[in-house]
């Protein structure tokens, strides 16, 4: 079939929204109408060539949600008509990542999703004969997308897909960073690095974990506003000093736990020292740039605080956004609040241009 899709074509340029080809689903894949997708940092960081692992051509977009068109052999978990959150992220349920119960890295179709490729290896997508790569084996930038089963999260038909698509990446990433990987507990002390989507989310789940302190740290009076409404307790502007302020807030001891959502390495080593001696527990979920390294001293380590990586938030894409999408449907996630320009696939590098000056959390492109 013929589509439309925002093809990365070179780096560092704007995307070209074009016809392009997309053949039918093969045994395990499923042919998705897009709804909404969410224009996220990842695509922007491909886009500028900073990212080590970026190839092109390939159509870009990973934060979607969408409705099941046609099911190919062998799906059994989806039908015609469903409602999907796109994974960039899968969950086989199956390999030993997934049976072990520790981590939300399926092992699966890793190799050849880090490629640009549907895991046998061949891609959907083409133009003039020519194949065209997947872009995190999802490719939401586009009318239509054929993706692998494992990926895709079947959620309820009445949750609005402008507001689910977000769950397919940033909101999640948040939410699940203290929920699922540094499982915050009742009555902790906080702080969350950043008040972006990922950084909003953290201050959201930190908030359904029944944190009784959670201090936000941004420079924009704007967003921090945003955070409060999210739940935050406290909201400083960034600074040189902020770690003093944290340990002097807390007795000397530190945040129970503080979360790194701007990818700036600066930062990621205040959030590490901002953490309570003891028990405190950091979790990096923020992307830093190509070669950066966090320099972090060891005593501070030795003193009993600890490092955690989360990707995808910990989340375990099919269980686990479904749930998290009724608790926004029950009221207790504000996900409207994050969307803050509605666009079309047409203006696609507009959404860019708007996350690179800073305005809004998130915008939203809809697909007519």
């Amino acid at each position: 079939m013929r589509i439309r899709a925002a093809v990365l074509e070179e780096f560092g340029k704007p995307l070209n929204v074009t016809d392009v080809d997309l053949d039918e689903p093969r045994a395990g894949e499923v042919l998705v109408r897009l709804v909404a997708c969410g224009v996220c940092h990842t695509d922007l960081y491909t886009a500028s060539g900073v990212d080590p692992s970026g190839y092109a051509p390939t159509v870009l977009g990973h934060e979607g949600a969408g409705v099941v068109e046609r099911i190919g052999p062998g799906v059994t978990s989806l039908a015609v008509g469903d409602h999907v959150v796109t994974l960039f992220a899968p969950q086989c349920r199956e390999c030993e990542h997934c049976r072990s119960g520790r981590t939300n890295l399926c092992l699966a179709i890793r190799e050849q999703q880090n490629q640009g490729y549907l895991p046998d290896g061949t891609t959907r997508l083409s133009r003039d004969g020519e194949p065209i790569r997947h872009f995190m084996g999802t490719s939401t930038f586009a009318e239509y997308t054929v993706m692998p089963e494992i990926a895709l999260a079947k959620v309820r038909p009445d949750a609005p897909l402008e507001a689910a698509c977000l769950f397919a990446c940033g909101l999640s990433t948040g939410l699940g960073a203290a929920m699922y990987t540094a499982q915050v507990r009742e009555a902790a002390t906080c702080v969350v690095f950043g008040a972006g989507m990922v950084g909003l989310g953290a201050v959201a789940g930190c908030r359904l974990q029944g944190a009784e302190r959670i201090i936000c740290v941004d420079l924009s009076e704007e967003r921090l506003a945003m955070a409060t409404a999210q739940g935050a307790t406290d909201v400083w502007q960034a600074g040189p000093d902020i770690v003093q302020r944290i340990q002097q807030e807390t007795r000397g001891f530190g945040a129970d736990y503080t979360f790194e959502a701007t990818g700036l390495v600066k930062v990621m080593q205040q959030a590490v020292e901002a953490a309570r001696m003891g028990w405190g527990l950091c979790t990096v979920a923020g992307v830093a740039g190509k070669g950066e390294t966090l320099d972090v001293i060891p005593r501070w380590l030795i003193q009993g605080r600890r490092i955690a990586g989360s990707s995808f938030g910990g989340v375990r894409g099919r269980d686990q956004v479904p749930q998290l999408i009724d608790r926004y449907m029950a009221g207790e996630i504000d996900v409207d609040a994050f969307i803050s320009h509605r666009i079309t696939l047409a203006e696609v590098n507009r959404g860019f241009e708007l996350m690179e000056a800073q305005d809004g959390i998130r915008s939203v492109i809809q697909f007519g």
